[in-house]
């Protein structure tokens, strides 16, 4: 079974220590337990930036940070806002906070089944 999470990234190497500052997702492909595709994509919303979307509408955090990874199941960062949080989790989709440094590291608890979730590291407002 495949399955793609989203890691919150600042070079596509190390896990962005806060959600809302990262410009990408790493976006990585997990199939029975193994990685097995890895591809950048640019965040529509970021660093408080307001954008709309291409259909001419308003971004959310659910429809705009979110929204570019929709078709995975978890989101990955060091930390996040309480509102960020609560947005991921409205779009059907899983935070998880860690204290893990590197996206392939996360990447790989997560395909073993041994990612902590830290939700200590929301920031509340």
């Amino acid at each position: 079974m495949s399955i793609q999470i989203a890691i919150a990234t600042e070079d596509g190497v190390h896990v962005s220590a806060h959600f809302g500052r990262a410009p990408y997702f790493q976006v990585v492909t997990i199939d029975n337990g193994k990685i097995v595709a890895s591809e950048r994509r640019e965040k529509a919303y970021h660093q408080g930036e307001h954008h709309h979307d291409e259909h001419g509408g308003n971004d959310t955090h659910a429809s705009g940070m979110v929204g570019v990874v929709s078709d995975c199941a978890v989101i990955i960062a060091g930390g996040m806002g309480s509102p960020a949080y609560e947005s991921i989790q409205a779009a059907k989709l899983t935070p998880i906070l860690t204290d893990l440094r590197e996206v392939d590291q996360a990447a790989q608890a997560y395909a073993m089944g041994t990612l902590t979730n830290r939700p200590e590291r929301v920031h509340q407002r």
